[in-house]
């Protein structure tokens, strides 16, 4: 295996990139890994502050964007990139232009890792849902010659194929502590409420120690002030609170086509080191 390890994650939001995966972005990167954020959105119709002022969708966008780009720079992310849809409409959007983009992306990086949120999207998000989805898609896509990927986006490359997807997740005492953190979290989708969706101890297959990391995430974190302005309570956590929330970093791991079995991971990238030390 030649150049460095990398890895992709593929979000819907500003702000996913740091509370849900900040201290292991900051952790891959201070080892040599190349880590690559794709955000779906710009997060134009998320919280603007306390809510004293509503700009329009294209102002808070553009606020939320210059906020993802300092957090990266605080985890050590390689690139940044968008895929240009709308805050709280990606289940309404062109399910094969959103796949074709994120192929392009993948041929383009070639990464050897994919993350993404899981299939219940982590409180029943339907933007978590959605890229979930296209993300699980564009990676059998990527790897057929025969598709075609977004217009502009590895046109050179043919095909890529990912060799381990991981769903972003929690369990119930991560779900826990992230709740008392952040007061209760919850969307109404189509008139009905949804909540977090923790996932049996069982069924987390990953647990990737990120706590001598979490400094970077919580500097991460902080840049995004539109969204955190109104959860004063964060700045009186202690370190314990900090390490357990960004530096214990849960996941399931969705395919994998150098590791398996029931042995409990703790790198995102087992069974590939292996693989790269015995070509070098």
């Amino acid at each position: 295996m030649k150049g460095p390890l990398k890895l992709m994650c593929l979000l819907a939001h500003p702000d996913d990139e740091s509370l849900g995966l900040g201290g292991v972005l900051a952790k891959y990167a201070s080892e040599g890994v190349e880590t690559y954020v794709v955000t779906a959105t710009r997060g134009e119709r998320g919280r603007f502050g306390a809510g004293e002022e509503r700009p329009e969708p294209e102002v808070v966008g553009q606020v939320r964007e210059a906020e993802l780009r300092a957090a990266a720079a605080e985890l050590g992310i390689r690139e940044v990139s968008f895929l240009d849809y709308v805050d709280g409409e990606l289940d309404r959007a062109d399910w094969g232009e959103a796949v074709a983009k994120i192929v392009g992306h993948l041929r383009r990086v070639q990464p050897e890792v994919v993350v993404t949120f899981g299939p219940e999207g982590g409180y029943g998000h339907p933007d978590h849902i959605a890229i979930s989805q296209w993300t699980a898609a564009a990676v059998v896509c990527a790897a057929d010659p025969q598709f075609e990927a977004g217009p502009g986006l590895a046109e050179s490359v043919r095909s890529h194929r990912v060799l381990k997807l991981y769903y972003t997740v929690r369990g119930k005492a991560h779900w826990e502590a992230f709740q008392n953190a952040f007061r209760r979290i919850r969307i109404t989708v189509d008139g009905e409420e949804r909540e977090p969706v923790p996932w049996p101890d069982w069924a987390i297959t990953t647990v990737v120690d990120a706590s001598d990391h979490w400094e970077a995430a919580w500097r991460a974190i902080r840049c995004h002030k539109t969204q955190l302005a109104i959860y004063q309570g964060l700045d009186q956590l202690t370190e314990a609170d900090h390490k357990l929330l960004w530096g214990r970093q849960e996941f399931y791991r969705a395919f994998s086509l150098v590791n398996g079995g029931r042995e409990r991971e703790a790198d995102l990238f087992a069974g590939l080191r292996e693989v790269e030390k015995s070509v070098s």
